[in-house]
């Protein structure tokens, strides 16, 4: 499986983005896929994770109702709305996948996805 993360950008505060992760390999559509960031100097975190066939959604808790996951299984391509954008969501922001991420329960778990995209980076400044 490759992943392929694009869309990132520089927007002012209160601002949105929307990113892409494409992917292609044979088993992708039986995957989960989840976003992680990492701010500056700070270490990694969950942002929300998708699981196809009805798995469901993850969103981290801090972020729930600016953003969004969604996949459109004809395209193998995951996207994150972001929306009401802080200066504190600046960072670089990945895509990944895997067979083992089942579950909404342990999406938010970097260890448990195989597969990590190469990060799109997201500047929120004015």
């Amino acid at each position: 499986v490759q992943l392929q993360a694009s869309g990132g950008g520089v927007v002012q505060p209160g601002g949105s983005l929307k990113l892409s992760c494409a992917a292609s390999g044979r088993f992708f559509s039986t995957y989960s896929v989840g976003w992680f960031r990492r701010p500056p100097g700070k270490g990694r975190e969950f942002v929300a994770g998708i699981g196809w066939h009805g798995v469901g959604t993850a969103v981290a808790d801090g972020l729930k109702g600016r953003f969004t996951i969604s996949s459109d299984n004809a395209k193998n391509t995951v996207y994150l709305q972001m929306n009401s954008l802080k200066p504190e969501d600046t960072a670089v922001y990945y895509c990944a996948s895997g067979p083992r991420a089942s579950s909404t329960s342990i999406m938010n778990r970097a260890e448990v996805y195989d597969f990590w995209g190469q990060g799109t980076l997201v500047t929120v400044s004015s």
